[in-house]
């Protein structure tokens, strides 16, 4: 087979080993590496594919912005070395030393949580890197996934979206039983077909009560960096695991009290009074002995 090419991308580097040669492109091909040898279906690089077939190949490398090729002893680099060298340039070219990477499908489960009005729905794939708390339907603004759900559901009441998961607060007139699988099956669709979750330039802000001033961490003590620390470490990964959030207000020093904002699943829920009485106050005083004897909860 002969390839023709109008302008030279690729050019040779010799290795330490007599029997590899990199092959330098103008672009980056992959951030991760990828190896093959003959008893590779190479399904992942059209290139590899080509290379392959190649009797004197026995094994390609391809990452950053070369393809490394290992060849037999038999065989001079001078007398191969522009043919491959074409071979590479074409499918630089036709855009075809990868395959497109396939889009993973999206999965959503539904999660029960102790608050019997809210249901977290957990997904496959990242849907935002911040906390996006919605308390009703007229600031969904800049969120289209949560503008699409109040939409479709006029019994959701909150959204509260962070990490992987959507967690969906609902009024008195539905029953999560029967609209759970309804709602996981709208918002696996809404995603699949590439439905946006928040606005490029969306502005990520903890909303809360209109009383209640959130201190920014900036401006923290150290004593409220430390209990900002605690309650990251062994009371937010079992928060999030039941669709909410727990930030830190202040900590009044003078009644040794730590004011804490309820958001998502937690903020309502019947069982947060006796979650924070009963569990984070005990680590807190626990783990900081004669500092903090109370803990305040605020619903978001």
């Amino acid at each position: 087979m002969t390839y023709f090419c109008t302008m030279m991308r690729v050019y040779e580097e010799i290795t330490p080993n007599n029997n590899v040669m990199k092959f330098i492109c103008d672009e980056t091909l992959t951030q991760g590496g990828i190896e093959f040898d003959k008893n590779s279906t190479a399904s992942e690089s059209p290139l590899a594919q080509v290379l392959l077939t190649v009797p004197f190949i026995q094994k390609i490398f391809i990452t950053a912005n070369f393809v490394a090729i290992e060849k037999i002893d038999a065989i001079e680099w001078s007398d191969v070395v522009e043919d491959l060298k074409e071979i590479i340039n074409d499918h630089l070219e036709e855009n075809a030393v990868l395959a497109p990477m396939k889009k993973a499908p999206i999965s959503i489960y539904a999660e029960m949580t102790p608050n019997p009005a809210a249901m977290k729905f957990v997904s496959n794939t990242m849907l935002a890197p911040e906390i996006i708390e919605i308390k009703s339907r007229d600031k969904a603004a800049g969120v289209p996934l949560a503008v699409a759900i109040y939409k479709e559901y006029p019994f959701v009441e909150e959204v509260f979206i962070v990490d992987n998961y959507v967690s969906l607060t609902k009024n008195e007139t539905e029953d999560w039983s029967l609209w759970a699988m309804d709602v996981r099956s709208f918002i696996t669709h809404y995603l699949q077909a590439g439905g946006i979750v928040f606005d490029e330039f969306y502005e990520f802000t903890t909303e809360a009560p209109e009383h209640v001033v959130v201190k920014p961490q900036e401006e923290f003590s150290s004593v409220e960096q430390q209990i900002k620390s605690i309650l990251d470490e062994y009371v937010q990964p079992a928060v999030a695991n039941d669709g909410g959030n727990i930030e830190l207000i202040e900590f009044d020093e003078e009644t040794r009290t730590a004011r804490m904002l309820l958001q998502g699943a937690c903020s309502g829920c019947p069982s947060s009074t006796a979650t924070l009485k009963n569990g984070i106050e005990g680590i807190l005083k626990e783990m900081m002995p004669n500092v903090v004897d109370n803990v305040e909860a605020v619903n978001g």
